[in-house]
């Protein structure tokens, strides 16, 4: 239930300001809305839930959160019904008493609140029951995948304890250069033009060397980028620019492909501190042809049909499997080229940037989210649940996808 947390916070007031009839659908209102599969939505059912996050207040258009979840859920009954997974009604009042709870209403004090604002008590119990047993589908289908090692949680109390370094609460302007090494001819002069940008100590000198040599998009700007949060930067630079004055060049950094230069043009703090970024969950598509006119517009017309890392199972569905690949990895263990592009990604952002090794493929890769560092203070236990937590919605948000990509949508 992605909205869970959200849709509650202002329940109490927003139930009180919105109290009122029912919306009614034009016509026969239990008329088929949507086919997913072999089950009907009705023109009713997306009322009622249009309803219910309106006096929720859930951010966005109510009929289409409420079209979007309905289709999610039928897929959702499939899947527990191909795997035999049932829910019993003591989870399903369990779940209303948690979602009441959260409103400081008991349950039957709260179905009647939405009672009064038009909403049929079944609209509730459905929405509970599609949420109760997709996480019995997805605890069944992932669960032994899941689990988290002895090692993983000790490494993620290190990261914590790191957490603390100093790149909280600072941001850096950054130039760059990339000098090409894909090719042995390619090597050779990056490694004889590393040492003249080594010396470069002014940043007029630096950007004329980014027109001239750098390989990156940024070359044209002079290797110039925007402010980035430091807690964003791979580990092993991060580092190097905390011990550096505006004006210093730092490098090399080898990086697949490349040796990478950077100049600092300015840090400074903001005031507000920020968490520290653990692992980066992101998504890879493989598009053939390297960095090629035809490749590049290939990779616009999916960014036009992509918000989010789950649609891309969709751009692949029918592909073979290695053309998309979705990883989660600490960030002192992403590959320096795709760390560096993902620093400068909010999630659902797309970078074409790079391309693979042999120059075959063009790289689409898009930031699917951040994980930040774990408090000190947590338990191992506490560790464990929430580091199996995020594997588990990762599981299932892929999923979900790929039923979404198998099914028969059909809108009357």
């Amino acid at each position: 239930m992605p909205h869970l947390r959200l849709l509650t916070a202002t329940l109490c007031v927003a139930i009180g300001a919105l109290a009122a009839p029912a919306v009614t659908a034009q016509g026969n209102m239990f008329a088929p809305a949507v086919h997913v599969n072999d089950r009907v939505i009705t023109q009713f059912e997306v009322d009622q839930r249009a309803r219910f996050y309106e006096v929720l207040r859930a951010p966005g258009d109510p009929a289409e959160l409420a079209m979007e979840a309905l289709i999610n859920e039928r897929l959702q009954l499939d899947a527990a019904s191909r795997a035999g997974v049932t829910a019993d009604e003591a989870a399903i009042e369990a779940g209303i008493a948690e979602f009441a709870g959260r409103a400081n209403l008991e349950p039957d004090r709260f179905l009647a609140e939405l009672g009064k604002a038009g909403i049929a008590p079944e609209t509730v119990t459905d929405f509970i029951t599609a949420g109760v047993l997709w996480r019995g589908v997805v605890r069944d289908k992932f669960g032994p995948r899941a689990q988290v090692s002895e090692a993983e949680i000790d490494r993620a109390i290190e990261i914590a304890a790191r957490s603390g370094e100093g790149a909280s609460g600072v941001r850096v302007l950054l130039s760059e250069i990339f000098l090409p090494t894909n090719s042995p001819e390619a090597a050779a002069a990056a490694q004889a033009r590393a040492a003249e940008i080594a010396r470069i100590d002014t940043p007029e000198a630096f950007a004329a060397a980014a027109r001239r040599y750098s390989a990156a998009p940024s070359r044209d700007r002079g290797g110039r980028q925007d402010w980035l949060a430091l807690g964003k930067l791979p580990p092993a630079i991060r580092s190097q620019i905390l011990g550096s004055a505006p004006g210093s060049v730092i490098g090399p950094v080898e990086v697949p492909n490349a040796i990478a230069f950077f100049q600092l043009r300015a840090i400074e703090e903001t005031g507000t501190p920020s968490e520290e970024v653990a692992a980066i969950e992101f998504a890879r598509f493989f598009i053939p042809g390297g960095r090629t006119r035809e490749a590049l517009a290939e990779a616009a017309r999916i960014e036009a049909r992509v918000d989010t890392c789950d649609d891309l199972y969709g751009i692949a569905k029918g592909l073979p499997p290695e053309r998309l690949m979705r990883d989660t990895q600490p960030t002192d263990q992403i590959a320096g080229d795709i760390a560096l592009e993902l620093a400068r990604l909010d999630a659902g952002e797309v970078s074409t940037n790079l391309t693979t090794g042999d120059g075959q493929a063009l790289v689409f890769l898009m930031m699917c989210g951040r994980t930040m560092a774990l408090a000190e203070e947590l338990d191992r236990e506490e560790i464990r649940k929430r580091l199996v937590n995020q594997r588990l919605g990762s599981y299932a948000s892929g999923y979900l996808s790929e039923l979404r990509a198998d099914a028969f949508i059909v809108y009357p």
